[in-house]
């Protein structure tokens, strides 16, 4: 059976809603086999995931529970020989009197409360093997994210080797022509190697993410080169408001509704221990001596004088008040981590824009002037310099916070069980 099996097949097609692969905006088809895209990774980690296919076995396993807990006792087959093999008139088998019989255990309603408490546990460790799925989603959406980051980062450190090769070129022509000192040229060498280092560390990160990847479908092996999406996209933000409404879709509340039906069936299994259990008996009785045969019948009543099950009773009681009292602390929890998250990609959403729309475009423009004005002896090279890495700290702090935003977006669709691309589009 595979895991898709196992988890079911109609919820699958839901977590593509709730995850960010509209809001990375990548092809809905499938990768071209040298590039991956959001959709294969997470299709693949529902699929294959290591994770996943353990927690599989322990639905099964609640399964087996289920189906054991609405068996009935098995009756009882008893044998009783009386009055063989002793002393004086008993020494003999003449006298001997066979009984068998036939019980049967009366459980009085205590299978329908068992029934009860495995059926819950089913759709408790259902409930749990959705937030299992969503987190190993989340998890792809995060590595994905990481393989795109270094992909831009990479990119945006090539620029700047390109643009610190020119440069040296250029100063090596100043140095030659004698109006520029060989101290420049050494600063602007040290200055290339510096970039060409970082883009070795980008190299390295890149290379560690997409196994980590890979990992999430039980991969050691690398079928794909690169990943497809766009971290510069940012999804249109509904109001904290309606976002809050979607907190009830959060797959831990309905693990807390599983955990109430639970916790109320083990407080009626608990209620139900008090009273006890008959036991039936019927059977026949033979007189050897006489060749005489009997019924026999018989009830056997346990009393209930000093154990009525107070103590698990008393369990039962406080378990389905903590199970209340978690349900009302989660949900304080839950909603203080979704308007930290909301308010944090608010802000980064806010920096991506100024960063790119106002901050970048003048340091581009300031980098032009610098380059003529060094290019004709009014600026030495530490303002040409300076100028150089004010645009790739600009360009840098674009990706950066761009990759901020996607994570907060991560995290509050995986808080709320929501699509916040979806939810803007439905406005």
């Amino acid at each position: 059976m595979s895991i898709v099996d196992r988890f079911g097949t109609a919820k699958r097609y839901w977590l593509w809603t709730t995850i960010i692969i509209a809001v990375l905006h990548v092809p809905v088809a499938a990768s071209d086999g040298a590039a991956i895209n959001l959709k294969d990774a997470v299709e693949r980690t529902l699929e294959r995931n290591p994770n996943l296919v353990a927690f599989g076995y322990q639905i099964d396993a609640q399964q087996g529970r289920l189906i054991q807990s609405q068996l009935r006792p098995n009756p009882e087959l008893g044998i009783l020989v009386e009055n063989v093999l002793g002393s004086g008139d008993f020494n003999k088998a003449d006298g001997a009197e066979a009984t068998l019989s036939l019980s049967w255990l009366l459980e009085r309603g205590k299978r329908d409360r068992r029934v009860a408490v495995a059926t819950a546990g089913v759709s408790l460790i259902e409930s749990e093997a959705e937030i299992r799925r969503l987190d190993e989603v989340a998890e792809t959406a995060r590595l994905f994210l990481d393989i795109l980051a270094n992909q831009e980062r990479l990119v945006q450190t090539q620029n700047g080797v390109s643009l610190a090769k020119k440069t040296l070129e250029a100063i090596g022509e100043r140095v030659r022509a004698g109006r520029t000192p060989e101290a420049d040229l050494a600063r602007a060498e040290a200055q290339l190697a510096r970039i060409l280092l970082r883009q070795e560390d980008f190299d390295h990160e890149l290379k560690t993410a997409k196994h980590r990847l890979a990992a999430q479908w039980g991969d050691s092996k690398l079928d794909f080169v690169s990943a497809k999406g766009n971290i510069s996209q940012l999804p249109e933000l509904v109001s904290f408001a309606e976002l809050l409404n979607r907190v009830d879709e959060n797959p831990d509340f309905v693990r807390f509704a599983s955990v109430q039906r639970l916790r109320e069936s083990e407080l009626a299994m608990a209620e139900s221990e008090a009273k006890p259990s008959w036991q039936l008996n019927t059977g026949i009785r033979r007189f050897q001596e006489r060749g005489d045969q009997a019924l026999i019948f018989g009830v056997t009543i346990p009393l209930a004088r000093h154990n009525r099950n107070q103590g698990g009773v008393a369990e039962a009681q406080a378990k389905l008040a903590m199970a209340s009292a978690d349900q009302t602390a989660a949900r304080i929890r839950i909603e203080t981590q979704v308007f930290a998250l909301y308010q944090e990609l608010l802000h980064s959403m806010h920096r991506v824009t100024v960063l790119r729309d106002e901050v970048l475009p003048k340091v581009e423009q300031a980098l032009a002037e610098t380059q003529r004005a060094y290019t004709n002896g009014r600026y030495g090279y530490f303002e040409f310099q300076t100028v150089q890495q004010e645009v790739l700290d600009a360009q840098s702090a674009i990706i950066e916070t761009s990759i901020n935003a996607h994570k907060r977006l991560i995290e509050i669709e995986r808080l709320t069980g929501t699509s916040l691309l979806s939810m803007a589009a439905n406005k």
